[in-house]
């Protein structure tokens, strides 16, 4: 369901437990305000004190206290509604990342997919941030600058009409100035913000990709990219600066000056006889006091312009649908996975990818899919997965559809292992722990020996307590490879799924990790996606896919006879890692010679 509350009524639906600090927040707002005024009073009386003649300072040390009192009431109480207010708006904040984070979780992973990571980061991160500063001010401030020239005026109003509307004489001039200089506002805005977002992902890519363009040399060619992409941002806003500057600054003149009707009006009301000399000064400080509330106001449009927008973006990663979750654990006969008839399209996209797929994984045995890039093999693995759900057709693990299994049961009986492995920086040991969270050290400990993470573990300074670095940084492909096998193995899930799992792994060491997975896989279902075929020549079913549909399965002997195409993919492999063995020998011999020197 779309979200079609207020800017507002949104940030609020987030408020949760901290709304009666709100609601304090804004009371001692009021009492702020209230303490604000009372310097004006004393300030009154004072006046009348010296206009009667005869000041004493016995007459005039109650009101120099009553200023006192509340100029410090004004200030006490506008820090408790700022404290109550920022901690208000951080809660906010927490709910609203958290609620984001939990969507995410929750929706299709192609859903995920469509923003880059920079761009969840915007979302999540800059986005939201820009609420926290205007929400924890608007609050107090708004109130004030609000409830303060409300009072101001109607006490003017009470002393005399014809000063309250003299005081106020500038107001609508200004406003109309400022409505102006407004009125393309919103889109002026909207393309601000489409710009900010180019130039931030421009700058994202280049930061990114910095490796790439150093080894190919192309830093001049990107750097240009780079530099007009901020040089034209730059542009755009100092257009739309210069464009807005003579009227912002006539408004700016304008707006504040009271002074220009309320001292000509006093003047003709003294001459009158209609006020008294007190009154017109007091008359003159309150109008004066007028003048930072509405100055105020320019500011208050531009942040809720920055609210506006950044729960935009919220709401448009709220309103993306939910993958649906079925409700109570479901008993499975077994472990067995079926495809019926499948066909899947990506989201937003004509046509499907996959096509009728039919296939059977009988429970405990290795099926492997190989076939041509872009066949789909990634896909079948992970609809079985559930990342998505199919367009057409079903799924079923042990004779029940996968989407009337719980998404957290269907999580704990899938093991899924891909060829881009995400490690998070902690140290190794609760990266492989994620498998199984309760696990003890020693049954980590078996996992990674399993899975031949000893070996390079052993190297480190650190050891266990070695951080990963973000996203895996600091270990190599085939370290962060064999990581994330261990942590499939400590998971011990009944299906397991290697998606390339073994792409990164060095000649040396793809024995050792073969030996690896097929400990994990030990009575399991598995499913193995590869390119390299010596990986996966023993394999019970081998499923050939080509554009999204079943070319032939069988096992290895039958495929070779059977069906051309993987017999031109193993001809293929077998002529590349001949060559890579005999390169790999070439440089050994090379290696021999150095050392022999």
């Amino acid at each position: 369901m779309k979200h079609k509350k207020g800017t507002f009524q949104t940030v609020f639906s987030f408020a949760g437990q901290c709304r009666w600090k709100m609601i304090f927040a804004v009371l001692f707002a009021v009492c702020s305000v209230a303490g604000g005024l009372l310097p004006y009073l004393g300030v009154y009386r004072i006046i009348l004190i010296f206009f009667e003649g005869e000041p004493a300072m016995e007459g005039i040390m109650p009101w120099i206290g009553l200023c006192a009192a509340g100029y410090l009431a004004k200030q006490v109480f506008h820090a408790l509604s700022t404290s109550f207010s920022h901690i208000s708006a951080y809660h906010i904040l927490e709910n609203i990342r958290l609620a984001l984070s939990e969507r995410i979780m929750r929706m299709p992973l192609g859903s995920a997919l469509a923003k880059t990571a920079g761009e969840w980061k915007s979302i999540i991160m800059d986005r939201v941030e820009t609420i926290e500063l205007p929400l924890a001010h608007m609050i107090p401030e708004g109130i004030s600058n609000l409830l303060l020239p409300a009072c101001v005026f109607c006490y003017l109003l009470v002393m005399n009409v014809k000063i309250a509307l003299a005081a106020l004489a500038c107001v609508p001039v200004g406003a109309l100035v400022y409505g102006i200089m407004m009125k393309n506002y919103s889109s002026q805005y909207d393309k601000y913000m489409k710009a900010s977002n180019h130039v931030n992902s421009v700058i994202i890519e280049y930061t990114e990709g910095i490796q790439v363009i150093k080894a190919f040399g192309q830093s001049t060619g990107s750097y240009q990219k780079y530099a007009d992409s901020v040089k034209n941002f730059k542009n755009f806003t100092l257009d739309w600066f210069r464009s807005t500057w003579g009227l912002m600054n006539l408004g700016a003149a304008i707006l504040p000056s009271t002074l220009l009707g309320i001292l000509p009006v006093s003047v003709l009301l003294y001459l009158s006889g209609e006020m008294a000399p007190a009154e017109i000064t007091l008359a003159i400080i309150l109008s004066l006091s007028i003048i930072g509330p509405v100055s105020w106001f320019n500011i208050a449009v531009n942040d809720f312009k920055s609210i506006q927008y950044a729960i935009r973006d919220v709401n448009e990663v709220l309103d993306i649908p939910e993958l649906p979750d079925a409700k109570g654990e479901v008993s499975l006969k077994s472990y067995g996975i079926s495809l019926n008839g499948v066909s899947f399209a990506y989201n937003g996209q004509d046509g499907n990818v996959l096509h009728g797929i039919d296939l059977k994984l009988p429970q405990g045995t290795f099926t492997a899919l190989v076939g041509p890039s872009g066949g789909g093999k990634s896909t079948v693995a992970k609809l079985i997965a559930r990342f998505w759900d199919v367009t057409g057709g079903n799924i079923t693990i042990g004779g029940t559809d996968i989407r009337n299994i719980p998404l957290s049961q269907l999580s704990r009986i899938v093991s899924f292992v891909s060829q881009d492995n995400f490690l998070f920086n902690c140290s190794l040991l609760e990266n492989i722990r994620l498998g199984k969270p309760d696990a003890s050290d020693e049954e980590v400990f078996s996992a990674a020996r399993a899975a031949r993470c000893e070996e390079f573990i052993g190297r480190l300074d650190k050891g266990w307590d070695t951080l990963a670095g973000e996203a895996g940084g600091k270990l190599s492909g085939g370290e962060r490879q064999r990581i994330a096998i261990a942590r499939a193995i400590l998971k011990n899930a009944p299906i397991v799924i290697l998606d390339e799992a073994t792409a990164f792994t060095d000649p040396e060491n793809e024995a050792q990790l073969q030996a690896s997975i097929a400990r994990l896989a030990k009575g399991k279902t598995l499913l193995v996606i590869a390119h390299r075929l010596s990986t996966i020549k023993n394999a019970d079913n081998i499923i050939v896919l080509r554009c999204g549909s079943v070319e032939a399965h069988g096992r290895q002997e039958e495929l070779l006879k059977n069906c051309p195409l993987y017999k031109e993919m193993w001809e293929a492999h077998i002529g590349a890692k001949s060559w890579s063995a005999g390169n790999s020998d070439t440089n050994q011999m090379g290696k021999e010679g150095v050392y022999n020197v």
